[in-house]
């Protein structure tokens, strides 16, 4: 025989107890609503990302619901927050590369081509009579290489006329070898050379190549964002990943440091967010600086080299050489030094006919950047 444990029953504990459940039963309710909302509030739709999309463009803007789609996609492969702030971001850097359009025209294409050609033919001795012979060649759309040159609008014909003067022409190989000279292409601008780096998880299915995929505007867009917003950082504000976009990963970072190690050994050197050479396996100017602050340091050369390599990689910041030189810098001020400045860089390009910089770049950026935000009703 089993023996329980029997409570007296207490005037109105059965109430209480239906009380005490029903308080419960509401708390988990608000509990649960609070969680779905906080849910949704932090991972919205692919539906509602593309409609703020739409809203945040500017209004001049062809096809709003392809370049949401596409803006869209990129974010969700790579993993990327679909904040305010990095959707305006990847618009604003749009819109200064190419006004945001899928394939950017550009003034006198044909011109550059030729006077590029012409400088590369001159820097192997070849004689302007024997590339104007190869330009009249007839390239396989059945048009001589120098008509499709004069009609080429946009980077993704001249690519092509490349890759086909390439091939085809004996001289093509002399010039330029394997490699096409159209370095950065697409509505982003962005490098073919990173896109080839990191074409791992691109979430389309390939026509051709990955070069030809970046001259598209679904490619250009999400390697563009790969390049923006794909690696971590810890600036005061986007102004400095827009130079980074210009300049490299780590540039605005990096200039801070050249110019603490500038203040530290007095040795004036260029801010342009280059650590190390990547030309040469000699030392450069802010490596040789580094290492006139070897003894101060307690590092040796090659442990700065080591160090120094990291300059791309968000780790950088955490070694003890950037400790340690921000140390001896701020030490000798008397004062913090910012961890982001806007590199002192000077753009050459073929296209560009003014004298434009990184910063200058970067601020263009930032002012369209405010004016999505406007947009959004955040600015």
């Amino acid at each position: 025989m089993s023996h329980a444990l029997v409570l007296p029953v207490l005037p109105g504990a059965n109430r209480l107890l239906r009380s005490i459940l029903a308080l419960g039963a509401v708390l988990l309710a608000l509990a649960g609503c609070s969680s779905q909302s906080t849910r949704q509030a932090a991972e919205p739709t692919p539906a509602e990302v593309r409609a703020s999309l739409v809203r945040l463009l500017p209004a001049t803007v062809k096809d709003r619901q392809g370049w949401a789609t596409d803006i869209q996609v990129a974010f969700a492969a790579q993993k990327i927050k679909p904040s305010t702030q990095n959707l305006c971001s990847v618009i604003a850097v749009a819109e200064q590369e190419s006004n945001l359009q899928a394939d950017p025209q550009v003034p006198n294409l044909g011109g550059i081509a030729r006077s590029e050609m012409q400088r590369r033919a001159s820097a192997v001795h070849v004689p302007n009579f024997m590339l104007d012979a190869a330009l009249a060649l007839k390239s396989p759309d059945g048009r001589s290489y120098s008509q499709r040159l004069d009609k080429a609008r946009s980077e993704r014909e001249l690519s092509a006329i490349f890759d086909d003067f390439i091939g085809m022409v004996p001289l093509g190989q002399q010039l330029f070898g394997r490699f096409n000279p159209v370095h950065t292409a697409g509505p982003m601008q962005v490098s073919v050379a990173f896109a080839e780096e990191h074409a791992a998880g691109y979430p389309y299915p390939l026509k051709g190549s990955i070069r030809q995929e970046v001259f598209s505007r679904r490619g250009g867009v999400y390697f563009g964002t790969a390049h923006l917003l794909g690696y971590p950082v810890d600036y005061p504000q986007p102004l400095y990943r827009f130079a980074d976009y210009n300049a490299g990963w780590y540039a605005s970072r990096n200039a801070a440091f050249q110019r603490a190690v500038s203040l530290a050994s007095g040795i004036p050197l260029t801010l342009d967010g280059d650590l190390i050479r990547y030309d040469s396996s000699a030392a450069g100017a802010t490596e040789l600086a580094v290492r006139s602050l070897g003894k101060r340091l307690d590092m040796s050369d090659s442990e700065v080299r080591r160090a120094l390599e990291q300059g791309e990689r968000a780790e950088f910041a955490e070694s003890r050489l950037y400790t340690k030189v921000f140390a001896l810098a701020e030490k000798s001020e008397g004062k913090p030094l910012p961890r982001a400045i806007l590199p002192g860089i000077t753009l050459h390009s073929p296209k560009i006919t003014r004298n434009l910089t990184t910063a200058w770049f970067a601020q263009r950026v930032d002012e369209r950047y405010q004016r999505c935000l406007a947009r959004a009703g955040k600015g």
